[in-house]
C-alpha cells in the first residue's frame, strides 16, 4: 500500500533527516516517488480531459453547434497526442505504473467528469464550469507534485551527503 499523500506533505515530514538510518531515508524517498508517479498519471488524465473540453469550447466559439460527437471523436488522437513531451528536463521515474492514485483527487476528478464524459451533451455554462473545475484540479495536482519533488530532492540530497562524507558507502548497497 503506497503512503498517504497528506502524510508525505505534512509539515515536519522531513524533520530530523540527518538522524534517520539510510534504509529509512530510501524508503521515504521510494514512498514519495510512488505517490508522485500516481499524481503524474492523474495530472495527465486531467490534462487530457481539459484538452477535450478546450477543443469543444473553441469549436463552439467558432459558431458551431454543440453535439457533433463524431467530429470530436475523430480528433481525439490528435488532441491527446498534443502534449506528449512536456517542457523542461522532466524526470524519469523508476516506477512506471502507480499502485494507486490519491483517492481524494481521483474522487474530485470523477465528480467533475461523471461516469460518461460527453462534452458535446453539455450546454455552454456547464462546459465552462467543467473547464474551470478541471483547471483548478490540474493546479492542485501540480502543486502537490512540486511539493513531493521538494521532498524527493531533500531526501536524495541527504543520501548523497552521506556518501560524500563517508557516513555511508557503496559496499553497504551490496550486502
Amino acid at each position: 500500500m503506497p503512503a498517504d499523500l497528506e502524510q508525505l506533505l505534512a509539515p515536519g515530514y522531513l524533520d530530523g533527516l540527518t538522524d534517520l538510518p539510510l534504509p529509512q531515508l530510501r524508503a521515504m524517498r521510494a514512498d514519495c516517488q510512488e505517490v508522485e508517479t500516481g499524481l503524474s498519471l492523474l495530472r495527465r488524465v486531467v490534462q487530457g480531459h481539459l484538452d477535450i473540453v478546450g477543443v469543444e469550447l473553441a469549436r463552439r466559439s467558432g459558431g458551431e453547434d454543440a453535439g457533433d460527437r463524431a467530429e470530436l471523436l475523430a480528433r481525439l488522437p490528435e488532441l491527446l497526442a498534443d502534449r506528449t513531451a512536456a517542457p523542461g528536463p522532466g524526470r524519469l521515474t523508476a516506477l512506471m505504473a502507480p499502485e494507486s492514485l490519491d483517492p481524494g483527487l481521483e474522487a474530485e476528478l470523477d465528480q467533475l467528469v461523471g461516469d460518461a464524459f460527453d462534452v458535446s451533451a453539455l450546454d455552454g455554462p456547464s462546459l465552462g464550469a467543467l473547464a474551470e473545475g478541471l483547471t483548478g484540479l490540474e493546479g492542485t495536482v501540480s502543486q502537490r507534485r512540486r511539493a513531493l519533488f521538494e521532498r524527493i530532492d531533500a531526501l536524495q540530497e541527504e543520501i548523497a551527503r552521506r556518501y560524500r562524507s563517508g557516513d555511508a558507502n557503496v559496499d553497504t548497497l551490496l550486502s
